[in-house]
């Protein structure tokens, strides 16, 4: 922005002000400078990187404990420059040159993420640290600026030397304070210009020979450097010579190894100043309780910012104590360009217009908005405003003359109408348009001046009292009215802007609060009736009554729907609620009849433990006992059997389990390992814990809720045998088992595993005998669910001694 009228801008809407605000964010001194001139991008590129760059320090400050630290770094481009000249660099500036690539390569460190933070990352990526470069500093170079012995093995032999000298003379004037302590006047070494001297009495001069330096104000004491130091003063004063010799030569070497890397150097100091500056924007938003903008690059783009505050009166309220800042809300569509906004003085257009304008400015600069939402507007690439009074006597300028030529240059500044299209969005603030002259041709003027606005800028808002720039709106599409509120009961200003509605001056409502003569106030009214003006504003009275109560049915819905929502939020909560009770006393119950059901079975396997450990000649009564305790755990396994909840049917998902995953098997709730799976592949074989179990597909999931999804079912009719896919219905080794020897309750467990690993007849090869193991195993099997009937095996697989058990 070198124009003049675009400079005139940004102090109108006090834009320098905001700068020194956002200067006060930054970290480092270049920084603060760089904020204070805070200039404005030439492109739409430009802008939404700044942006970018805000947004990722923004989050980056957020993430890290104390967040982003600037410490370490100086302004060390004159620093650069001087030693890229051949000069001489001073021990402080090398250091602090050294201070400011340890903190570039920390800063680099923390902010380089190319996929978190692409922007930053890539300017970081510009810096050279040059750790060589710094450790050298750091080894030469003491804090204080002071070149370190280590610098120079000359240096270092110097410097023991001039320890010693110094050390022998201190030493002979210790010796001479007490050898001449008569001759004092008192017992301290003092200096003067540079040398060491003692206070000699003024009548003992002559018997310490030396030289003197100075005397006292009264006389009685003479300064002398005693004869037997002076040579060795003179001695250091040439080893102190060679010393700033030597250590200007390490200086000059240093400066000519940082010359040396200059091209690697230079964007260092850039790129910090462009951190700084976008951490400074960053918290600056924080603070603000801003939003990232959305910039549009086409020119026409809407204007969306809800609740937009005035960044300033922000400040003055938050660090001043000023009064709390009203939000205004502004929204223009594509097809809008002039906005005309009238009401009373004091009642807020005018801060409405900077409110914009430096919401325009902060979206090009980089800096988010203090909004609600997500503001969108389009990129301005030029602001230009006549805000204020123009008046100066200097100049022999009146208020509108000043008016004028500020205007006149506004249209200067602005394209041709039919010129071709600007490649930016142009946004003019205009203050009391037309005021300062004649109302009527005020009026003329300022509706040429707006309908030539309309055709040469992106937007233009106008405040105005005159009653005529109302009326443009009905003639003019490109037009709107908007007007800020006044409460005519307390004559205070709400400093809220209504859209689509023009405002009133309220000039006599205020004049007869304020106690004038109602005489004059009928005399005024009556002035306006001819004109029409007196039913005009009662049309616009009419408007502001109907939209408050359009606004106040609004808030009322908001409200009532708000209330409905907790409502229902808070029924959701308690039926959930009430269900997760329900189902957690449920199984609640169904783990207690579980318990009494494993008590009940441990204790019959006991009393079956005693019976077979009990003489053989117990008689009828044990095996009676014994039959009873075996028809017992019989009947608690059916009870166990009834009380294990269904498997859930799921609706399948496209996943199919593989031997070897983890599943988890419905009716146990227990996590298992697939062994293997049918050839249908709607069973599986899975072994949970010791047991090892033949489910259907449908009663496992996977780990993370996975449904299995079965292949489709292909029927194939085999003469009259039916469908396939049941288990062979020949004898084989896999499909018998043989419980001959065994009692009746431990048959039971061994068919029982078996049937779960089955999927067809098994033969349970019993014997003759008694027939005893036979009918025990016979009855239990009538219990078992999944058991569909059983028979005696043909004669070859055993006859009467085999019972086959087919499965349902």
């Amino acid at each position: 922005m070198n124009e003049p009228i675009q400079q005139e801008a940004l102090a109108l809407l006090e834009w320098p002000r905001l700068a020194e605000h956002l200067a006060s964010f930054a970290s480092t001194a270049a920084g603060r400078r760089h904020c204070r001139a805070l200039t404005l991008p030439s492109s739409f590129a430009i802008s939404e990187r700044l942006l970018a760059e805000t947004t990722e320090l923004l989050g980056l400050d957020g993430l890290l404990e104390g967040g982003l630290s600037f410490q370490g770094v100086a302004d060390v481009a004159s620093t650069l420059a001087l030693c890229g000249k051949g000069g001489v660099a001073g021990g402080e500036a090398l250091l602090e040159l050294a201070g400011t690539l340890a903190a570039a390569r920390r800063l680099r460190r923390q902010i380089d993420d190319g996929e978190l933070r692409p922007v930053t990352s890539a300017l970081v990526a510009q810096l050279r640290t040059l750790p060589e470069l710094e450790q050298r500093l750091r080894l030469c170079v003491e804090e204080g600026g002071r070149v370190a012995d280590r610098a120079s093995p000359a240096l270092e032999g110097l410097r023991r030397q001039l320890r010693g000298v110094r050390s022998e003379r201190r030493d002979r004037l210790q010796a001479l304070l007490r050898r001449c302590a008569a001759l004092l006047q008192d017992g301290v070494i003092a200096e003067r210009n540079g040398r060491p001297v003692l206070a000699v009495k003024a009548g003992a001069v002559g018997q310490l020979p030396g030289q003197v330096h100075d005397s006292s104000a009264s006389g009685q004491t003479v300064f002398v450097e005693p004869r037997e130091v002076v040579g060795l003063g003179n001695r250091i004063r040439e080893l102190e010579g060679q010393e700033r010799e030597l250590e200007l030569a390490v200086l000059k070497q240093l400066s000519a190894q940082v010359g040396e890397q200059l091209d690697l150097l230079k964007p260092l100091q850039p790129v910090l100043v462009q951190l700084d500056g976008a951490l400074a924007r960053a918290r600056y938003a924080a603070w603000l309780g801003a939003v990232r903008p959305e910039l549009a690059a086409e020119p026409a783009a809407p204007f969306a910012l809800r609740e937009l505050r005035h960044p300033l009166l922000l400040w003055q309220h938050r660090r001043e104590g000023g009064a709390a800042v009203v939000p205004v809300s502004i929204a223009v569509g594509p097809d809008l360009r002039v906005v005309a906004i009238t009401g009373p003085n004091t009642g807020g257009k005018t801060v409405t217009l900077k409110s914009l304008g430096l919401a325009a400015l902060m979206a090009r600069a980089g800096l988010f908005l203090p909004c609600s939402g997500t503001p969108r507007l389009p990129w301005c690439g030029q602001v230009l405003a006549d805000i204020g009074d123009e008046q100066s006597l200097q100049q022999n300028l009146s208020t509108f003359s000043g008016h004028i030529r500020r205007i006149a240059r506004i249209l200067e500044a602005l394209p041709a109408p039919g010129a071709a299209g600007s490649s930016s969005a142009s946004l003019v603030l205009l203050d009391e348009v037309g005021a300062g002259t004649d109302p009527q041709e005020g009026a003329a003027l300022a509706t040429a001046l707006l309908q030539q606005l309309a055709d040469r800028a992106r937007l233009t808002i106008a405040t105005t009292h005159l009653g005529e720039l109302k009326a443009l709106k009905y003639t003019d599409p490109r037009f709107e009215n908007a007007s800020v509120a006044f409460d005519e009961q307390t004559l205070a200003p709400t400093y809220r802007l209504q859209w689509g509605i023009p405002g009133r001056s309220n000039a006599l409502a205020i004049a007869r609060r304020l106690g004038l003569e109602e005489q004059v106030l009928q005399l005024a009214a009556a002035q306006l009736a001819p004109r029409g003006e007196g039913q005009v504003n009662q049309v616009i009275e009419g408007l502001e009554q109907q939209r408050q109560r359009q606004q106040e049915a609004a808030e009322e819905a908001a409200t009532l729907l708000a209330r409905t929502e907790l409502l229902h939020d808070e029924l959701l909560s308690r039926w959930e609620q009430q269900r997760q009770q329900s189902a957690e006393l449920q199984e609640q119950r169904r783990q207690q009849l579980e318990r009494s059901i494993r008590q009940g079975q441990n204790e019959v396997r006991r009393i079956i433990r005693r019976l077979r450990q009990g003489a053989p000649g117990g008689g009828h009564d044990s095996t009676s006992l014994g039959e009873t305790a075996r028809q017992a755990g019989q009947r608690l396994k059916h009870l166990e059997r009834q009380h294990q909840p269904a498997p859930q049917r799921r609706e399948h998902g496209g996943w199919m389990p593989a031997p070897g995953d983890r599943v988890r098997v419905l009716s146990l709730g227990k996590a298992g390992e697939v062994l293997a799976l049918a050839e249908d592949r709607r069973e599986l074989t899975v072994r949970c814990g010791v047991m090892r179990l033949t489910v259907p597909l449908e009663a496992i999931e996977g780990l993370h809720g996975e449904r299995a999804s079965p292949p489709e079912v292909r029927v194939q009719v085999q003469g009259s045998r039916g469908l396939a896919g049941r288990g062979p219905e020949v004898r084989t080794a896999r499909n018998s088992v043989d419980v001959r020897g065994l009692r009746v309750h431990e048959a039971e467990a061994v068919v029982e595993e078996a049937l779960r690993g089955g999927n067809g007849p098994v033969w349970v090869i019993h014997g003759i005998g008694t027939g005893k193991l036979k009918r025990g195993l016979r009855t239990w099997l009538e219990g078992v669910p999944d058991v569909e009937r059983v028979s005696d095996a043909a004669q070859a697989d055993g006859g009467a001694g085999c019972s086959v058990v087919h499965l349902r």
